[in-house]
This record gives C-alpha cells, sequence and structure tokens, in this order.
C-alpha cells in the first residue's frame, strides 16, 4: 500500500486512515502532510503479523479517546530501521536509533516523534496478542516505551530474524509463513523473558522453538559451506547431534533435507538471474555449497523435474 495510489493532496490524510485499520487509531502530525510520502507492507503469519512502513517525518498521539474508540489490546514491539524515533508510554520515555527495538500497548496513551532527518522514517511494527505471550502481563508492561537491547543474544536474533523475514516472505508459501510466524513469536517471547528479568521459564517447546529458530538462521547463513552438516551444526550450538535430530522431529524435514532444499532453492534463483549469466552451472553449484555438479544436476532434476541449464534456458 502507498500513498503514491493517491493524489499528493489526499496522501496525509490516507495514511491517517490506512494506520488507524492496520495498526490501531492515532493523531498524526507532520510538516510534509501537503507532500506527505508513505508505503505500507503487510506480512500476514500464523496468530500475528509483521507491518514494514516508510513514511515521511511526523508526530504520532495515542489519547485515551482513540483508546476508547478501538482498542486491539494487542502488544506492538518495533524494530528502528532509519531516523531516530522518540518515544513515551507508562512513564518511560526513550530515544532509539536505527537497530533499537522497543515494546508498546495499544491500551494505554502512548506519543512517537519520528525525527526530521531529510528522508523516509523506516520502521519494521511485529504485533503480539496479548494471549501468545507466556510471560506475566505486569512483566512485560514495565518494558513499555523503554529501549531494548537490541545488539546482542536474543535481542541481535530477533532482530535478524524480523530483517530475514521482511525481505524473503515473498518466496515462502502460506505454510511455511504459518511456521515463520510462530517462530517469531516465540523469539520475541524469549527476548521479552531476558529484557523483564523474569523469573517463570519459558515453557520447554519455547526454549526449544528459539533454539530451532537459531539452528536455522545458522544454517541460512552458512549454507555455502560445504561442511554444513548435522556435526557441524550440534557442535556450533553445544547440543548432541541426536538432540539436534529430536528438535526437528516434528518439523517437515530433516535437518540434512532442509540444508538440501535451501543450497537447491539458492541455486535456482541464480539460475534464473540474468545478472548471473555468466557463471556457469558449476560455479552456481559450488557458491551454494555442492561440493561436485554431478552430484547438484541429479538433486535439482529431483526436486524440479529438469536439468539445471534446462531451468536456465527456460527462465530467459
Amino acid at each position: 500500500m502507498s500513498t503514491t495510489s493517491v493524489s499528493a493532496r489526499d496522501g496525509y490524510e490516507w495514511w491517517a486512515h490506512m494506520v488507524g485499520d492496520l495498526v490501531m487509531p492515532v493523531s498524526i502530525s507532520s510538516p510534509y502532510a501537503d507532500r506527505f510520502q508513505g508505503s505500507a507492507t503487510a506480512i500476514r503469519l500464523e496468530d500475528t503479523d509483521i507491518s514494514c512502513f516508510a513514511f515521511s517525518p511526523m508526530s504520532a498521539q495515542r489519547a485515551a479517546a482513540h483508546i476508547r474508540r478501538a482498542d486491539p489490546e494487542q502488544y506492538f514491539l518495533f524494530l528502528v530501521h532509519g531516523s531516530p524515533i522518540g518515544i513515551e508510554q507508562r512513564r518511560n520515555t526513550s530515544l532509539l536509533a536505527a537497530g533499537d527495538m522497543a515494546i508498546f500497548d495499544s491500551s494505554h496513551p502512548m506519543s512517537c516523534e519520528f525525527h526530521d532527518e531529510r528522508r523516509l522514517s523506516r520502521v519494521s511494527l511485529l504485533r503480539l496478542p496479548r494471549a501468545t505471550l507466556p510471560l506475566p502481563q505486569d512483566r512485560v508492561d514495565r518494558l513499555l516505551g523503554a529501549a531494548l537491547p537490541a545488539r546482542t543474544g536474543s535481542g541481535a536474533l530477533l532482530a535478524s530474524y524480523l530483517n530475514g523475514l521482511r525481505t524473503q516472505a515473498d518466496r515462502c508459501g502460506p505454510a511455511e509463513l504459518r511456521r515463520l510466524g510462530g517462530v517469531a513469536l516465540d523469539l520475541a517471547a524469549a527476548f521479552l523473558a531476558a529484557a523483564s528479568d523474569s523469573p517463570a521459564p519459558l515453557p520447554a517447546e519455547t526454549r526449544h522453538q528459539v533454539l530451532r529458530a537459531r539452528i536455522r538462521a545458522f544454517i541460512d547463513h552458512n549454507l555455502p559451506d560445504p561442511g554444513l552438516g548435522p556435526s557441524a551444526i550440534a557442535a556450533h550450538h553445544h547440543i548432541s547431534v541426536r538432540l539436534l535430530h529430536l528438535l526437528f522431529r516434528e518439523e517437515p524435514e530433516t535437518v540434512g533435507a532442509t540444508i538440501r532444499r535451501l543450497r537447491l532453492e539458492r541455486s535456482r534463483a541464480d539460475l534464473a538471474d540474468p545478472r548471473l549469466g555468466h557463471c556457469g552451472v558449476g560455479e552456481i553449484a559450488s557458491r551454494w555449497g555442492f561440493r561436485h555438479q554431478a552430484d547438484f544436476s541429479r538433486a535439482f532434476r529431483r526436486a524440479y523435474g529438469m536439468a539445471p541449464s534446462d531451468h536456465r534456458r527456460g527462465s530467459r
């Protein structure tokens, strides 16, 4: 969705209505009201969604009147990508820079100031239904409006995961998006538990989901390494190979099958990319961790019903 769908004069009002429908009603003000620019992308996931926004600098306030008018009774965790953002809620006031995260609640008044650095502000917003968070509400409420540590530990992992979803969601099918949404909620729960120093332990399944998410991120980052396999993954995460396989027992595919599928998907995309037309089939196979071109060709034919070279010609 974008203000390009309406006239320049109507963009500001259109944006206010769109935010009210997609997130929650707020009042906005902006020095760019007569030439306001904005775009939003909503990624629907199981029990949650991620919304990505880019917009002209503005201020936003949610007052008691807005809450009485419409309250989705949700938490929203947001990740800052661009200009600094000032936020105030429940006696907490923070200034957030790019890479920072914070959480706010639709049921309490709040204010946000998106600083004007002569560029569009950019944020990602993860909706967190209260019922999905296995944490005491009073613990989470203490975090409202506070800057949360997002550059180490579970915060860095969550930020990386949200960025990955933002860029890769259009390549995922509905079933995969549902699973990824569950992982996002589990990572958010682990992150908030650490930030709140909650003594209540996370459920075992949540801990396992977080570990699986860490493993998936590790796999995705190390696909080009031909040595990537169950033993290397287990050693990196300080677990046994047996536990690694147990973690993936309820997943649609094994660890090895996950690695093979992802390598094939990346190779298939590269073969169809005209910018990589100068690269041979064997070179592309090698860059995604296949040791031998013959093994790659056999796996590709089993997965897609054609040879890699045929797929490249068909894409052209």
